[in-house]
This record gives C-alpha cells, sequence and structure tokens, in this order.
C-alpha cells in the first residue's frame, strides 16, 4: 500500500509517501512545494494542484492522510490551510483515492506517547522510528512525514 501524507499550506506544502505491508513501512520519498507569495492565489492554487497531481501519477497513492484542521487563533492561517486541504481533497476524488484524517494529537500520542508533546519531541520521534540521519527541511516536510508515519504505526497496532 501507498500511503501519501501532507501538510497542507498554500506558501508551503510538505508531503511524504510511504509503502506500507501487514508488518512495516518504509519511507519511499518526500518534499515540499513552494509557491511565492507575490504570486496569485489562484496562481499558487494552480501550482500545488498540478505538483500533487504530478506526485500521484508517479507514485500512485492508495490513501491519502491529512491532519485535520483545527482552529486556532490565526484565521489568515486557517483559511489557507482549508485552501489547500481543499486541493488534496479535490485531487483525491479525481483519482478515486481514499482519505484519512489524523488530528495533531492523535499523531502526537501515537508518536510520543503524550498528545500535547512539542514540535521538538516530535521531530525526534520522526528521526529515531525512521533512522533518519538529518532531519527533513522545512518543518512542513516533517509535519507530513509525521502524519504518514503515525497512520502506518496506528495500522500497525491495530493487526
Amino acid at each position: 500500500m501507498i500511503i501519501f501524507s501532507t501538510d497542507s499550506g498554500i506558501e508551503r506544502t510538505g508531503y511524504a509517501f510511504f509503502n506500507k505491508n501487514s508488518s512495516s513501512h518504509r519511507l519511499l520519498h518526500y518534499g515540499c512545494i513552494i509557491t511565492k507569495r507575490n504570486f496569485q492565489l489562484a496562481a499558487r492554487i494552480k501550482k500545488i494542484y498540478d505538483d500533487i497531481s504530478s506526485l500521484f501519477k508517479k507514485h500512485h497513492p492508495d490513501i491519502l492522510i491529512i491532519e485535520q484542521l483545527f482552529f486556532n487563533t490565526n484565521q489568515k492561517t486557517v483559511v489557507s490551510i482549508a485552501q489547500s486541504q481543499g486541493i488534496l481533497l479535490l485531487l483525491a476524488a479525481q483519482y478515486d483515492i481514499p482519505i484519512e484524517f489524523l488530528t495533531p494529537i492523535q499523531i502526537k500520542y501515537i508518536l510520543t506517547g503524550y498528545g500535547r508533546s512539542d514540535k521538538k519531541n516530535v521531530q525526534k520521534m520522526v528521526r529515531l522510528l525512521l533512522s533518519l540521519e538529518k532531519m527533513p527541511e522545512p518543518d512542513d516536510v516533517v509535519d507530513a512525514i509525521a502524519c504518514g508515519l503515525a497512520y502506518c504505526q496506528m495500522n500497525q497496532m491495530l493487526k
């Protein structure tokens, strides 16, 4: 099973692909789609759409894992995340890919054992669990990897 996980945003969309079978999982590919602030919103959305569509054509994901949007105090951030997630929902429908949502608390709990862990602890566990020599950058990539890794770990526990 090929898993595509993402950390959505208009400026930066981190993503990761995992290969998961019944007993293990492996990080296949990761990266970040970056759009320029001075571009119009429609052009930024099109870039994200085109780049993710190309990734789907190359890696053929079986499932899409998205971090559940939560409301915080920065409404501008919430709107841009929602716009980016809308792109993902459209692409999932076009490619007939099922979607699962994980909350930030679920991701943190699965990876660290504590749902209120800070970003540094989550990053340490991602690096440890995947035996990464160095931490991927930017943080959006690590967040996407954490989302996919949490999904893999959660499904390992359910088996």
